[in-house]
């Protein structure tokens, strides 16, 4: 598909770390963004913070890249319509459910080729808070690096530019894929962080060595007395 390429900061590895930032709070939100931003590679907003505030809340908290954790999942027209409304944000990365379908996908490849310097899509595998029970009391029988597989080899069939996967398949997908799509993998937790409602976990170094372009970490670092220090922290463990 002729379109032009999402921006170049997409597979930038000086920066490996993403930090998000989960809140209705707009004060709160500025705050870590301030503390947090000089450490990493963009910051990942999602639907709680997206649903308080929009596109205003984005502009607010000072320019620093954006990582738009949408997981954009309805018809094609819809989800379409939905990429050509955030380009004007525009975010490094945004992020659509690969359950969606092929042509799901496909019309938001096209919905966002027609911006020059376009956000990556991410393809949403399965979520880190799934483990194979859960997969199957949503009627799918296969493991999670079966399904995981699956949805990639569609995702990026379709024109997605990469995937957001737990770190239990990056080596997979990696050994599949090759080094061209951009992997963003959540679930992290520092050796001794609470696990709290995640379920395939590990940390940031092994994520990165696995093959992870980047890391998203959250609570572990609002949740820290210096949210500053404990993401100079990773990104210091990372550059090791």
């Amino acid at each position: 598909m002729d379109a032009p390429s999402p921006s170049s900061a997409t597979k930038s590895h000086t920066r490996r770390l993403i930090a998000a930032i989960d809140t209705a709070d707009l004060a709160q939100a500025r705050a870590w963004s301030e503390t947090l931003a000089p450490h990493c590679a963009m910051l990942k907003l999602g639907l709680e913070f997206f649903a308080a505030h929009g596109p205003a809340g984005i502009a607010a908290l000072g320019g620093a890249p954006v990582f738009l954790d949408l997981k954009l999942h309805d018809i094609p027209n819809t989800v379409a319509g939905a990429v050509r409304a955030v380009l004007p944000m525009a975010p490094a990365m945004l992020t659509l459910h690969a359950t969606g379908g092929t042509a799901m996908i496909e019309a938001a490849r096209q919905a966002a080729g027609e911006a020059t310097g376009r956000p990556a899509l991410l393809a949403v595998t399965v979520l880190t808070s799934l483990d194979a029970v859960a997969l199957a009391e949503t009627g799918v029988p296969a493991t999670p690096r079966d399904q995981v597989l699956r949805l990639a080899t569609l995702a990026l069939a379709a024109g997605a530019d990469g995937l957001v996967c737990s770190p239990h398949e990056v080596a997979a997908l990696r050994d599949r894929f090759g080094p061209g799509p951009i992997l963003v993998v959540p679930g992290i937790r520092p050796h001794g962080a609470d696990r709290g409602d995640q379920v395939r976990t590990m940390a940031p170094e092994e994520a990165v060595a696995a093959g992870a372009d980047y890391i998203v970490v959250g609570r572990p670092l609002t949740s820290a007395p210096d949210p500053g220090a404990a993401a100079a922290a990773i990104t210091s463990a990372l550059a090791r």
